[in-house]
């Protein structure tokens, strides 16, 4: 019989991938110690990852009667995912760290040891498809069956190596069913909420907990319209993001935009609802997922934030690896440091981050 580590974080949709899995497979469950809530004031209702978190995995996996077992990634988690978010974030970006989660440590150093320790796969509660194309001889990843709970855009990372050796037992049914399948098993975490912000940011205060956790600060600066007309004082430019128009804390007798982020002179640009639109997207650091990089343009549908719905585009490939995808229609508010995703259909195409045009061509 196969082997698989899944990796339960507590919630329902992992511990529901286990209970099905261990009906074909030789399973164990293991729960990754990313960091403690003391280190990060964490709140235990609102995020995933903590240690009442685990203990709700390790309560799953007794009752399941799978072997249980903690891996403490603590110093990879720092280095891969809080100290890249913060120096994105420090320098103008605007990352998603679930991103570099998954890829880091979920399908990189967690499938590291679980071959290490002779398991032939590793799952996860992620709701995902995993397929395989005879014809082109790749394995492809394509959104969940539940379009209200897809985490493809967070996957995008994947190698066809890690696809190769990574179940997702839940990718093909809704949420509902999940919790029926964890209710059926008696599972305590059966109806526990889902976690929304990012785990190592309960509370979405991003500059606090920069300023915090480096111990730098972050000075005042000037906000300027698209001008450069100086038009009042931020109070450190890692506190605006792309789009916002809340908590800006000036008046201008009219609705007031951040569009763009100057690190380099410490200044926010002020714009017009309208100043946000732009129909063209260039990016680096990509990855081709279910199809090989093509050498000439593809039609694709492709988003740039997690919860937005894809729109129509053409994806053009350059000659350096990076992509450049113009949308049919403009976009609101695209953002450095964020990643565009491309799909053809449910099958998840390829993936970047977002970044300035001169950084690309």
């Amino acid at each position: 019989m196969e082997k698989v580590m899944v990796a339960m974080s507590g919630g329902v949709d992992s511990s529901a991938a286990a209970a099905i899995l261990k009906e074909k497979y030789e399973v164990i469950g293991v729960n990754l110690r990313l960091f403690t809530n003391e280190d990060i004031q964490l709140d235990r209702s609102r995020t995933c990852c903590s240690l009442d978190d685990a203990e709700d995995a390790r309560s799953a996996a007794n009752k399941l009667g799978i072997p249980f077992y903690m891996f403490n990634f603590g110093d990879r988690f720092r280095e891969c995912v809080i100290d890249r978010f913060n120096n994105a974030y420090i320098n103008g970006l605007t990352p998603n760290p679930c991103i570099d989660c998954n890829r880091f440590i979920k399908f990189d150093a967690l499938l590291k040891r679980a071959q290490s320790l002779g398991q032939d796969y590793v799952a996860t509660g992620h709701y995902v498809r995993r397929g395989y194309d005879e014809k082109t001889g790749r394995y492809t990843l394509s959104k969940g069956a539940d379009a209200l709970k897809d985490q493809s855009y967070v996957l995008y990372g994947m190698t066809q190596y890690q696809l190769s050796k990574t179940l997702f037992p839940v990718g093909e049914l809704t949420k509902s069913r999940t919790r029926e399948i964890a209710q059926e098993y008696g599972l305590v975490n059966a109806d526990k909420p889902d976690s929304q912000d990012i785990c190592f940011v309960p509370d979405g205060d991003y500059a606090s907990f920069i300023e915090r956790y480096t111990g730098k600060t972050f000075p005042e600066g000037d906000f300027t319209d698209m001008q450069g007309n100086i038009l009042g004082r931020h109070s450190g430019i890692i506190r605006y993001t792309i789009g916002q128009r809340k908590g800006l804390g000036i008046a201008l007798g009219k609705p007031a935009y951040v569009v763009e982020k100057d690190t380099e002179n410490n200044r926010v640009i002020l714009g017009d609802n309208e100043d946000l639109f732009s129909d063209t997207v260039y990016a680096n650091d990509v990855n081709w997922v279910s199809i090989e990089r093509p050498d000439k343009p593809i039609r694709v549908c492709a988003k740039v934030r997690y919860n937005q719905k894809e729109q129509p585009a053409v994806l053009y490939p350059l000659e350096n690896g990076n992509i450049k995808v113009v949308f049919d229609a403009p976009q609101r508010a695209i953002t450095y440091g964020q990643a565009v995703v491309c799909y053809d259909g449910d099958m998840l195409v390829c993936g970047g981050t977002c970044c300035r045009k001169e950084l690309c061509i």
